[in-house]
C-alpha cells in the first residue's frame, strides 16, 4: 500500500473505491441527489455514480449551494465515503463537514489517478491502485 498526507478538512475514518476526476466537479444541479449520479454531460465522469466511493477531484466549481447539496447526497444514502482534493474551497469544507463526510485536501491526486483502493484515516491516506479508472 502506498501514502500521502494532506490537510484534514473534516476528521472521519473512510474506505473504498477510487473515483478519479482530474477536472473540477460541480455539485448543484450536476450530481443526482438520489443516486449520486453526474449528471453534467461534458464532464469526464458523466454517468458515474459518486456513492460510496472516495472521490479524488481537484477542486470544485460552481454555486455555493453545493455545500446543501453534498449534504443532500449524504442524508439520501447516495454521498461519497470520503473525498480527497488538490485545494478544498469553501464549497466542499462546509459540505464535508455538515455531512460529516471524511475530508482531505492538499494532496497530489495524480497519484490516485490510476483508480484502485483507498482509505482514509486521520489526514492519511492509503492506497493501492490500478491500471483501470
Amino acid at each position: 500500500m502506498d501514502k500521502l498526507e494532506g490537510r484534514i478538512i473534516f476528521a472521519a475514518d473512510a474506505e473504498g473505491q477510487i473515483l478519479y476526476s482530474a477536472e473540477p466537479i460541480g455539485f448543484f444541479g450536476h450530481v443526482d441527489l438520489h443516486t449520486g449520479q453526474i449528471l453534467e454531460r461534458k464532464h469526464p465522469l458523466y454517468g458515474q455514480t459518486i456513492k460510496d466511493k472516495i472521490l479524488v477531484f481537484p477542486r470544485a466549481k460552481g454555486s455555493t449551494v453545493g455545500s446543501y447539496t453534498i449534504y443532500g447526497l449524504k442524508k439520501n444514502g447516495a454521498g461519497p465515503a470520503g473525498m480527497i482534493l488538490s485545494r478544498c474551497e469553501t464549497i466542499i469544507a462546509v459540505g464535508a463537514i455538515i455531512a460529516e463526510i471524511a475530508c482531505v485536501d492538499r494532496v497530489d491526486i495524480t497519484r490516485l489517478a490510476q483508480g484502485g483502493y483507498a482509505r482514509i484515516s486521520g489526514g492519511k491516506i492509503t492506497f493501492e491502485t490500478t491500471n483501470i479508472h
